[in-house]
């Protein structure tokens, strides 16, 4: 299982708020979630997502183009990739691992 670290930059909106297209991308991210492909997290700055490889980077793909599909002529999409293969563990045993040194 991997974890993707990604952020929608859409370029040339009205003005300097983009929250409504991030919140477009909850919506579509949901909807993979109920399919069972994937988990998320949305942060202040990102959006976490978690599942195999190859669906993440559909996911990746298909949350790019939103921007594009309201009009925009310009997105720039960060992403950072976590792919550990030794063992099976999601986001928030990452966090567990940390707390443990922190007790």
């Amino acid at each position: 299982m991997a974890i993707v670290d990604v952020v929608v930059i859409p370029v040339g909106t009205d003005g300097p708020s983009v929250s409504k297209y991030i919140a477009e991308i909850q919506v579509e991210l949901e909807k993979f979630k109920k399919q069972g492909k994937i988990d998320y997290q949305l942060t202040p700055m990102n959006t976490l997502i978690e599942g195999d490889l190859e669906d993440l980077l559909n996911v990746v793909k298909v949350i790019h183009e939103l921007p594009f599909n309201k009009g925009l002529d310009r997105v720039c999409t960060n992403i950072r990739i976590d792919d550990r293969r030794d063992k099976q563990r999601k986001m928030n045993d990452k966090l567990t691992s940390v707390e443990k040194h922190l007790s």
